[in-house]
């Protein structure tokens, strides 16, 4: 939703594909079971399409290409951070996630009140 306009459409960040939201998947620049670090950070959370994020993550070029776009977007040393802390294990406490709950349940009242769902 964070990175629809404001009539819901987004852009794969592999291939470029335009589609709903809805219709996209959240992908894990730092794959969701490598790192508890980079699981829940928005950074590494971006749109793409079923296909980059599946199939293309693991056997196509989308790894790279979604690569690109985060040097693109943030930076080399920050993407070189992020994959030197890949490995980082990092503990969350339930009132933490309480928190972070709570946090992403307001962004996501924001933008759905943005793309007129509410």
């Amino acid at each position: 939703m964070k990175a629809a306009d404001d009539n819901g459409y987004c852009q794969c960040v592999s291939c470029d594909t335009v589609k709903h939201y809805k219709s996209m998947a959240g992908g894990h620049f730092i794959p969701k079971g490598a790192s508890s670090y980079h699981a829940l950070n928005p950074d590494n959370i971006n749109p793409q399409c079923h296909g980059c994020n599946s199939f293309g993550m693991a056997h196509g070029v989308a790894a790279q290409k979604y690569t690109l776009w985060m040097e693109n977007k943030h930076g080399k040393e920050k993407v070189e951070k992020m994959l030197a802390d890949r490995r980082k294990l990092t503990k969350r406490y339930k009132g933490e996630m309480l928190d972070l709950i709570s946090e992403l349940n307001e962004e996501i009242k924001v933008h759905k009140e943005r793309l007129g769902e509410v």
